[in-house]
């Protein structure tokens, strides 16, 4: 995170609020009012002047990527990937690291990932660009979590598995150790994945399978 730009958040749901709970943590550790630094990014016919949680908003037509470092606070990962395909190819993208996360040795994570309260990374884990790990998410040794990866509260993810682009991993989803899954795979809330998901598709159970 770059402190000499303010921070604009893309989003103004849940999890883009909770996200400017985390940077209000950050600006704290450095004894600066986020009141000052942090704005929300809008759509122009979806701005209003009121203030988010103390926060003022600004229309996208107004956005200049010279000014701020943006975070992309929306959990659906194909919706992020096309925010960044229409921000300016000039975009810089805040890096957001809860305090309490746990972030081992020998570990890489990308330009624009979000990483938020009680995650676990441990050891030798690439993580790509625009990634989400949301509450108390667990990434296990020797890792891939790729582009735009999500994972909601409670994942658990063994050691050596490769998770592909645009996953979404919902609440508690568990995945056993040396698994891969394919991009564009969301694996439902509860579920377990024991076997290599080869298809791309919407997956659920234990053991986790492929639904219509």
């Amino acid at each position: 995170m770059n402190f000499n730009r303010k921070l604009c958040i893309v989003g103004t749901g849940g999890f883009a609020r909770e996200v400017l709970v985390l940077s209000k943590l950050l600006y704290e550790e450095i004894n600066i009012d986020y009141r000052d630094q942090i704005i929300f990014l809008v759509k122009d016919e979806e701005y209003n002047d009121k203030k988010i949680l103390g926060v003022q908003q600004l229309k996208e037509s107004d956005f200049d990527p010279d000014k701020f470092e943006v975070a992309i606070a929306i959990g659906n990962p194909s919706l992020r990937k096309k925010i960044v395909e229409k921000l300016p190819k000039n975009t810089k993208y805040a890096t957001l690291i809860h305090p309490n996360a746990d972030i081992g040795l020998a570990n890489i994570i990308g330009e624009g990932s979000i990483i938020t309260s009680g995650v676990i990374i441990t050891c030798n884990v690439k993580i790509g660009m625009h990634v989400q790990l949301n509450l108390n998410t667990t990434i296990g040794h020797d890792n891939i979590i790729k582009n735009y990866v999500t994972t909601a509260p409670a994942v658990n993810i063994s050691g050596s598995c490769c998770i592909g682009q645009n996953v979404y991993l919902g609440t508690g989803a568990l995945v056993r150790e040396d698994i891969n899954i394919v991009k564009n795979s969301i694996i439902g809330m509860g579920s377990v994945v024991v076997k290599n998901i080869d298809e791309s598709g919407t997956y659920v159970g234990n053991p986790a399978k492929k639904i219509k």
